[in-house]
């Protein structure tokens, strides 16, 4: 028995809903207004709460925070006739627990509220625990907003959408959310929106029965039920196509469905869990997602950060990782060089995470028994783009043709190096490099200028003191016409 508290002005409603729950044997009471309804979550213990959107006194939506926070922290239902998917949303998100619109039949009313009590029972029994991690790797601000989101609501019951670029790691964060959750225990199902043909997504999600089509020799559960009692994870959920996303709204909406050949209801209590690399309200605009289902799916928005705005989480994951694959070759520890972590700071890493462990595990095969990983055992590719993008961030501003001298000479460096062969160190690349490119900027600086040092000075932000040291360090003698002290540096 729970004891239910409805919050409605309609009073044949809630003598309905009163009537149908105390037959199922609930203790029921009944509120008018936000005021009336306050007040009793205050001095009663309420497992959950039925709660309309428009009442005489105030707006129901903004009073979830408020009932929530009472003594007994009723779960709370949204049912309402003004019902609308920005106000769905926002009920969500708010930490309602489901939101349904009137009419409703009296039967999704009580499946309704028999899923909330059976969530409720779980997490009476669920331990509070700081998050745990589960692989995740990273310190650097933006991982560490997203690791303080995820603590925060994997112990509710809100769909959460993960969006990263490809290689983030969103698998990684879904199954971190499942395993925060109370429902731990239970199963955590993936559904690989990208892989599942377009004419076996009803059979891979519903089931089906025996004989529903040739070959169907047995029954068989879908995904989605297999997932009752656990997580469902849509994995790259941009990828659904538009045909099927109706039915895929239905079922989050009530979490019952038919097999395929079916006849027969079948319901599934599953926590919902989306990821996806695509922008799906640009979708949304385009018509190739549906407003709704994009409203049931997020909830809770956790956006990833690329790995190249990760700052020093580049190295701590290469350690990791690195640790990781010398027990898997069942090598002993191996280490990693100042100057092999500086290359892989200065890549700009466009696979992010997943690109990583790849350049990691070349490195260790490369290095075979040698005990500290040095730039030479970094595949060739990830040093030539490590130092276009060094000299690339050093060059910047020294205008567009000495980018190019840049690019090409990097090139060059590579070509010459060969594919099992080191390239210089940086010390040796910036003498034998920068200087060539300081030369060419103060010639051509020189020639815009007509040798009037004030002029230079105007045009390269340096003072005459400044520029003459640089001209005599790059071996320049020019006949300098007599002028003004130049700008300052």
């Amino acid at each position: 028995m729970a004891k239910v508290l409805i919050v409605d002005d309609d009073d044949l409603f809630c003598e309905m809903v009163a009537s149908a729950l105390e037959l199922n044997g609930h203790e029921v009471r009944s509120a008018g207004t936000v005021r009336q309804g306050l007040e009793a979550c205050r001095t009663g213990a309420f497992d959950v709460v039925f709660l309309d959107i428009r009442l005489p006194d105030g707006n129901g939506l903004e009073q979830i925070p408020v009932i929530s926070s009472c003594p007994s922290e009723p779960e709370i239902i949204i049912i309402t006739a003004a019902g609308d998917p920005h106000g769905a949303e926002l009920a969500i998100s708010s930490g309602a627990w489901d939101y349904l619109s009137k009419p409703s039949p009296l039967d999704e009313l009580l499946l309704t509220l028999q899923r909330a009590l059976r969530y409720r029972k779980r997490k009476a029994n669920f331990i509070p625990r700081v998050a745990e991690r589960q692989g995740i790797v990273g310190n650097s601000p933006r991982m560490q907003a997203c690791l303080d989101l995820m603590a925060e609501f994997a112990p509710s019951e809100a769909a959460v959408l993960i969006s990263g670029e490809t290689g983030t790691g969103k698998e990684l964060f879904a199954r971190a959310i499942h395993k925060n959750s109370a429902r731990a225990a239970g199963p955590f199902i993936t559904v690989d929106c990208a892989a599942i043909a377009k004419n076996l997504i009803e059979s891979e999600l519903f089931g089906y029965e025996k004989g529903a089509f040739t070959g169907a020799d047995r029954a068989r559960d879908g995904l989605f039920l297999q997932a009752d009692g656990g997580t469902l994870f849509l994995d790259e959920v941009g990828e659904l196509p538009l045909s099927q996303q109706k039915a895929f709204l239905r079922v989050l909406q009530e979490r019952t469905f038919r097999r395929v050949g079916g006849e027969k209801e079948l319901h599934s209590d599953f926590r919902l869990v989306a990821a996806t690399n695509r922008d799906l309200r640009a979708m949304v605009k385009r018509g190739a997602f549906r407003e709704d289902l994009l409203f049931r799916l997020q909830a809770v928005l956790l956006k990833l950060p690329p790995l190249r705005d990760r700052g020093r989480d580049i190295q701590e994951l290469a350690l990791y990782h690195l640790e990781k694959l010398c027990l898997r070759y069942k090598l002993t520890h191996k280490k990693m060089s100042a100057e092999a972590s500086r290359f892989l700071l200065d890549y700009p890493w466009p696979g992010n995470v997943r690109e990583l462990v790849h350049v990691i595990e070349q490195a260790v095969v490369a290095a075979r028994n040698e005990q500290t990983l040095q730039p030479e055992h970094l595949p060739r590719s990830i040093r030539a783009v490590a130092m276009g993008h060094r000299m690339q961030q050093k060059s910047e501003g020294s205008g567009r043709e000495a980018d190019t001298i840049s690019s090409s000479v990097v090139g060059q460096v590579v070509a010459d190096t060969g594919p099992n062969q080191l390239l210089p160190t940086w010390k040796a690349y910036r003498e034998n490099v920068m200087t060539e490119m300081e030369r060419h900027y103060l010639l051509k600086l020189l020639d815009e200028a007509d040798g009037n040092i004030s002029q230079a000075g105007r045009i390269s932000g340096l003072s005459r003191q400044r520029l003459y040291a640089l001209l005599k360090r790059n071996g320049i003698n020019r006949a300098w016409p007599q002028g003004n002290s130049g700008a300052e540096e």
